[in-house]
Parts: structure tokens; sequence; C-alpha cells
């Protein structure tokens, strides 16, 4: 990865204020950070980087000067609709790299299994090593949309995809209401909240498919 374009890097627009470049920066370190488990630190070198290019302000107006000479002079009202085209598409790509595509398989982790588990809990709900199954099953689950419900919230969803991110929202939680419905199931064996919970399961189902097919670009 590159970092030629620290603002690119940092998934904000070249007019942001230190405060939001700071945000950003730390946002998108916590999710990177190798501790986390996030990769071999690739992402962490060019974050660095591009904050240590930003966060002084002399240093910045550096950058700036240095990289509006090798392009030339802007013309005004053009190259400022480019650059804001280009700032927008900047941060399309990343919140889609960052959020929406970590976000999408944790939920793929937690729906494709779901049939196969409700059918062999459903050879004897009331066997207890069944059960126990099942019940792992939800613990795993409620890890998982715990970590992408951080996801989500890691990044602010950029104005062009305002209803794709609202969607994607509805969707994450209708699968935690769903699984909250489930959990009520084991502690009661009350078959109105196996029902709910499947059918909310299978809404959440149906709405990431038409997300996967509405996918901005």
């Amino acid at each position: 990865m590159t970092t030629a374009d620290p603002y690119r890097v940092l998934g904000v627009s070249r007019g942001a204020s230190t405060a939001e470049i700071k945000a950003a920066y730390r946002a998108l370190v916590k999710q990177h950070h190798p501790d986390a488990g996030a990769g071999d630190g690739t992402w962490i070198i060019a974050l660095n980087a591009a904050w240590e290019q930003l966060r002084d302000q002399e240093a910045r107006q550096r950058y700036d000067s240095r990289t509006q000479a090798a392009h030339g002079a802007p013309a005004a009202q053009g190259s400022g609709r480019r650059r804001r085209a280009v700032d927008a598409d900047a941060a399309l790509d990343l919140w889609l790299q960052q959020v929406y595509g970590p976000v999408d398989r944790l939920l793929g982790q937690v729906l494709d299994p779901f049939a196969l588990q409700l059918r062999e809990l459903s050879a004897d709900p009331y066997d207890d090593e069944l059960m126990a199954v099942f019940c792992a099953y939800l613990e795993r689950s409620g890890a998982q949309l715990d970590r992408a419900e951080a996801l989500f919230r890691s990044l602010p969803c950029p104005v062009s995809a305002r209803g794709f991110g609202l969607s994607l929202y509805h969707c994450l939680s209708g699968v935690q209401d769903a699984f909250a419905e489930l959990e009520r199931y084991t502690a009661g064996y009350v078959d109105s909240y196996l029902h709910d919970g499947g059918e909310m399961i299978r809404e959440a189902l149906q709405r990431r498919q038409r997300l996967q097919a509405q996918l901005p670009t």
C-alpha cells in the first residue's frame, strides 16, 4: 500500500480539520493494529506515515503546496468539483473496504450455519447435548455480532451511500434481535421465541442478499 496521498489513506477530505483527521487516524489504528489480529502491520505503517504528514499544520501546508505544484494550479470551480468527487470516491472505497466488507463477512459467519444448527436441534430440542451445541453457536454468534457492530460504528458512512449504510444497519440490528429471541427460547423452550427468531433470520438473509446486489460503486 502507498502513502502518496495521506488524505486517501486516512479517508478524509483535503478540507478536513485537524480534529477530523485525528479521529479518522485513531479509528483506523484501532481497527488495523496487529495486536487486534488485523494483519502484519502494513496498514499501521501507512497510517502512521499519513498522520505524520497531516498532524502538523506546517507540514500539511508543505505537502499541499508540493502536490498542488506537481499537478498545476487548479482551475477554481472545475478543479474543486473534481477534487470533491475524488475525495467522495476515496471515502466510499474506504468505507466499503473497512466497514461493509468485514461486517458482511461476519454476518455470513452468523447466518450461513443457522439452517443446519436449527435442523440438528430440531431432532430433539430436549436433548442436553444438542441444546449445548446450539447454545455454543448462539454464544459464538453473539461475539461476532458485537464485533460487527463495533466495525459499523468505527467509520461514518459516506453521504453517497447513506441509504445503503442504513440498510446494513437494519440488517445487523435484525440479526441481533433474532438471536435475542433464540436465546429466550433456549431458556424456557417457548416455541414462539424460536419461530419469531427464525422468521427474523430469514428476513435478514433476504436483506443481506439485496445489499450484495445493490453494492455501491
